[in-house]
Formats: structure tokens, C-alpha cells, sequence
């Protein structure tokens, strides 16, 4: 997919910095995660038609840890099981395909988290929005009666190039002895993680709507294709950011947005998505463990 993506405004980035980040993207220098085997195999399998409860059960089951984890997620409160849940089996029968599927994706996808000495605390805020944002863009699907699992895709890794990001300018930073202040890490994230997420999503090869999400999510005006998946995941993450960071903005802000009305969201709407706080913060947390 051909995209543009917008070019950052320069505020608070150090220029040889800037200049060294640019010019790694622009010869494909930049190191991009690799997508774990699993979660690109239950990725095809939730798009499969065809695919069923075995097939998932025997994909997890290849990977032990994986397995523990979906089944601890699975016993969870956040998904509030009847009966404990003792088996992959057990838990298809209980959750659904397409729930465990979800699981299962994240919880690979968290092992295969970027890794950066001395920011494990922002790479640990970074994915808990990811999850926030997925969790909402799944409600938010749900009201608009579009694909749930589609949308909590695009929520997730809407963010994708924010730890690479992240982990690129202070490589440079420090080969350079440029000091690098909070506010500049934050420009940069804001400013490059679409363009350095789009490259991810080519070499990850994730589907079209997840791909354009990604690139055009805070400029959903322009999106080519998949506007509306764009749009979800705009809102997703707006959400995201008022449940997690409480003084980022208040409800009028919130709500102050030409997202809402792009989505032919009413004034009930914002407010059933709001009172998902607790639903969400629920699933963050026993996703982020």
C-alpha cells in the first residue's frame, strides 16, 4: 500500500537527531521487531472462514508458555468465566474462537515486546494504551455493528512504531551526546511512530484495514480505503488516553472531538462508551501481566 504520511512539525526535537532518525527510515535502516510465528498463524486463523476450535487449540498448544498465559487471561475476572477453565479446549467452549484468538495475539505479541534499558516504565504505559485501545475499539465496533475482531486489531497495534520509535532516537541520542528531554521523546513519538508503523505493517504483512489504521488514524480524513476502521481507531485511542492519563483531558475535551459525529455517535453512545472504564481497565490489567 502506498501511503503519505504527514511530516512532523519540529517542535522540541533535537535536529541531529531528527536528521539521523529520518534519514535510518529513509534507508530502511531502522531495526523492526519480528511478528512472533504464533501470532501471525492466529492472526490467518481468525480471518479464516473456514477455521475452528481445534485448529486454534493445537496452534497455542505448540507453544507451552503461550498456552499458560491464554489460560490464565482466560480465568481472569476480566472475562469472568462460570467455572475455572482447565483446558484450551474448555476455554474455546467458554470464550469462542474469536476471543481466544484475541488473547492469543496479544499475548504474543507482549512477548515479543521491544526491550529498552532505563524506559521499561514507557514501554509498559505504551502497552497498556495498546490494550486500552483495543478493548475500546472493540466496543466501539460493536455500536457501529462492524468486525469486533478486526477492530480490536487495529486498536492494538495502532501504536506499533512508538517502541521502536522510542528505542531508535535514544540509540541516536546517545551515540550522538545529545541530551534528550522528556518533551523531545514525546514529539518524536507523536511525530514518526505512523510512518515507522506503516513500514512494521508492511513487513508484518497484517491486513489492509489494520495496515491503514495505523498510518492514518489521527487523520482519518484521509485514509483511502478503510475510513471507518481509521475513524474507530481514532476514537479508540482518545479513549485510551482519558482512562489512562486522567489529566490529559477533561470529559468537554473529550467529547469536543469531529470523531463522534464522524461515526454518528450520539450523546447516550459517548456515554455508554465512557461508563466502559472499569470493563477495560479490567482487561488491561490482566492482559498487561
Amino acid at each position: 500500500m502506498d501511503t503519505v504520511v504527514p511530516q512532523p512539525h519540529n517542535v522540541g526535537m533535537p535536529e541531529q537527531v531528527e536528521h539521523a532518525l529520518v534519514a535510518r527510515i529513509d534507508k530502511d535502516k531502522i531495526d523492526l521487531p519480528v511478528l512472533p510465528q504464533v501470532a501471525g498463524k492466529v492472526m490467518a486463523l481468525a480471518q479464516d472462514p473456514s477455521a475452528d476450535a481445534a485448529r486454534l487449540s493445537a496452534l497455542i498448544h505448540q507453544d507451552q508458555a503461550l498456552a499458560a498465559h491464554v489460560l490464565r487471561i482466560a480465568n481472569s475476572p476480566a472475562y469472568m468465566p462460570r467455572t475455572p477453565i482447565a483446558s484450551l479446549q474448555h476455554a474455546v467452549s467458554m470464550l469462542g474462537v474469536n476471543q481466544l484468538s484475541e488473547i492469543a495475539v496479544t499475548v504474543s505479541l507482549k512477548s515479543a515486546a521491544v526491550k529498552i534499558p532505563g524506559h521499561e516504565a514507557e514501554i509498559k504505559q505504551l502497552w497498556r494504551h495498546a490494550l486500552a485501545s483495543g478493548a475500546y475499539a472493540k466496543e466501539i465496533a460493536r455500536t457501529r455493528r462492524y468486525n469486533v475482531e478486526s477492530a480490536y486489531l487495529c486498536g492494538l497495534l495502532h501504536g506499533v512504531g512508538k517502541p521502536v520509535v522510542l528505542k531508535t532516537v535514544t540509540t541516536i541520542a546517545a551515540d550522538l551526546h545529545v541530551p534528550l528531554e522528556l518533551s523531545a521523546v514525546h514529539a518524536f513519538l507523536d511525530g514518526y511512530h505512523a510512518r515507522v508503523g506503516s513500514l512494521i505493517a508492511a513487513e508484518w504483512a497484517l491486513p489492509p484495514q489494520v495496515a491503514e489504521a495505523i498510518t492514518y488514524y489521527s487523520i482519518y480524513e484521509q485514509a483511502p480505503s478503510h475510513k471507518q476502521e481509521a475513524m474507530m481507531t481514532c476514537l479508540a485511542d482518545r479513549l485510551a488516553t482519558y482512562i489512562l492519563v486522567p489529566d490529559s483531558f477533561d470529559d468537554g475535551t473529550l467529547r469536543d472531538h469531529t470523531v463522534f459525529a464522524d461515526l454518528n455517535l450520539y450523546p447516550n453512545d459517548i456515554d455508554s462508551l465512557i461508563s466502559l472504564k472499569e470493563k477495560v481497565l479490567s482487561l488491561v490489567d490482566a492482559m498487561a501481566q
